[in-house]
């Protein structure tokens, strides 16, 4: 199977609740009319876009298909298609790993599948031919860290860990020598996931940031935020709490395939600005994929 169409089916849930609802109006409209426009604004905002996004999108719309005369309802299906992907493009969703090494700092709250997108990114930088070394840097929960060396092993790369209850800080700084010391090209820093609203997670990711900044100076970073897509807007509100707290890069969203609520991408990626860069569709070790925004709005419409 290809990667659009894994991209098709783990999406089938969310281009099920999107493309119906969008259907339906099309099925009643045949005119380009101002009724049309807030039908789909309605069918939007119950897919889970989110209201202030839904807004956007059919403001857009409303005038691409004003400059190009657009008079057929079933041209308004593809023009939307069209402006979803102009929309989630307007943010960056390439990872910039230019140093040796760079550094993948990964944060979340408990429960929204972190350890094991750590594990999946390790696999897909492997499979790139670089060298990549993890750092279990969750030493709070129990069990964390003998997860990631699960996915270590799983995904055949070191890891630098210390006992349950050491300082995370410490690990990443041990971390980031050894990265130095046996020339890998990606360091992939796993953090603690309690609750997004305790100040002692946000000065713990602070202080670990700091670490970074002093041990390796000059490396690219990435700080990814991963969120579970299931959750619907209570990710939203996530992302923006994180984003006032961290220098986020980009968003890892996860659980796709099980949630008809993946229209939280486009609400995410236009509302805050932090480009969505990773994106899971299953359950398999190579089903985090790269985010490519032209790809997601065609597989929420076939």
């Amino acid at each position: 199977m290809g990667l659009f169409d894994r991209l098709k089916q783990g999406l089938k849930k969310t281009s099920d609740a999107i493309s119906d609802r969008v259907n339906e109006v099309f099925a009643v409209f045949v005119e380009v009319d101002e009724e049309l426009f807030e039908s789909l604004e309605e069918a939007l905002i119950m897919a889970d876009l989110g209201v202030e996004t839904s807004v956007e999108l059919i403001d857009r719309l409303r005038e691409s298909i004003k400059k190009k005369r657009i008079t057929d309802a079933a041209e308004v299906r593809r023009e939307l298609e069209r402006v979803i992907a102009e929309m989630l493009s307007e943010t960056d969703p390439q990872m910039h790993l230019d140093t040796a090494p760079s550094v993948i700092l990964v944060i979340g709250v408990n429960g929204v599948g972190k350890t094991t997108s750590i594990g999946k990114l390790a696999a897909y930088y492997k499979s790139q031919g670089k060298k990549v070394l993890l750092a279990a840097a969750d030493t709070f929960r129990a069990a964390a860290i003998d997860q990631l060396q699960i996915w270590a092993d799983r995904a055949g790369c070191d890891i630098i860990k210390h006992s349950e209850g050491s300082d995370p800080a410490s690990v990443v700084f041990d971390a980031c020598n050894a990265a130095k010391a046996r020339g890998a090209d990606v360091l992939i820093c796993d953090t603690a996931g309690r609750l997004h609203n305790k100040k002692n997670l946000m000065a713990e990711l602070e202080k670990i940031g700091r670490v970074i900044s002093r041990a390796l100076p000059d490396a690219s970073r990435e700080n990814l935020l991963v969120l579970d897509a299931t959750t619907g807007q209570n990710a939203v509100s996530q992302a923006r709490l994180f984003t006032e707290a961290a220098e986020l890069t980009g968003i890892i969203l996860t659980k796709l395939d099980g949630t008809a609520k993946g229209g939280i991408v486009i609400s995410i990626a236009c509302r805050d600005g932090v480009p969505v860069k990773f994106i899971g569709v299953g359950e398999a070790i190579d089903d985090l994929q790269p985010f490519d925004p032209e790809a997601f709005a065609k597989a929420l419409f076939e």
